[in-house]
């Protein structure tokens, strides 16, 4: 008896319903942006933020966590359509998840949606969510050696935001520096320093996003 054996790539699954996340955005002409980064990066801080710099932005937001729904209603205190997504014990949203938060958020009305993922800087990078840009999220106080030792997740990714610039002076990292070793990886990444506590950095961001077509 002949064997034939066949081998489905084990994203391809994932990779279907990215595409159909990514056709629904597209005929919306929404702009979808996969945050990626640690617990305690500030993910969630940085876009407090952007909504304080985005005031006329019809902004959207698909929170990834483990457990709670925390980080979805700090959002949507502040009047930003906020669907919550929790996982369990799984480390990363993937595209069928996101596939089924667009029916709850109303995309008629959004021209920005933020993909909070879950926190971690190694199985998010691997999942195509159907975002039209990956940025990594990394604060100052988790060092300068993490884009080295996570290299593969900046090597897909379009943009890196360096957060927590206002601590830099406390744990003794540079920030600007910290970009670099980012860019050093991926010398295509954009990148931002910025303070969510200051403002430092937030109308580079704001620019980025702008010249998109999100304004």
């Amino acid at each position: 008896m002949k064997r034939i054996l066949t081998r489905e790539p084990i994203l391809a699954a994932n990779d279907a319903a990215a595409r159909a996340v990514r056709e629904r955005l597209g005929a919306a002409g929404i702009f979808a942006v996969n945050l990626i980064g640690s617990p305690g990066s500030g993910k969630t801080t940085l876009l407090e933020a952007t909504v304080g710099v985005l005031p006329g932005v019809r902004m959207g937001i698909i929170e990834g966590d483990l457990a709670t729904d925390r980080d979805a209603r700090r959002l949507a205190a502040l009047g930003v359509p906020a669907v919550q997504l929790n996982t369990g014990s799984g480390c990363h949203l993937d595209a069928a998840m996101v596939l089924g938060a667009l029916e709850r958020l109303p995309l008629v009305e959004l021209e920005l949606l933020f993909i909070e993922n879950v926190g971690n800087l190694v199985c998010p990078a691997a999942f195509d969510l159907g975002e039209a840009a990956k940025a990594v999220v990394l604060s100052v106080a988790e060092g300068e050696d993490k884009p080295e030792k996570y290299a593969p997740t900046f090597l897909r990714a379009q943009a890196v935001v360096v957060t927590k610039a206002d601590l830099a002076p406390h744990v003794g990292v540079d920030p600007h520096r910290l970009a670099a070793s980012a860019r050093a990886i991926n010398p295509a990444l954009v990148s931002f320093v910025v303070s969510a506590r200051s403002g430092e950095g937030l109308d580079d961001w704001r620019g980025w996003l702008a010249a998109k077509g999100v304004e």
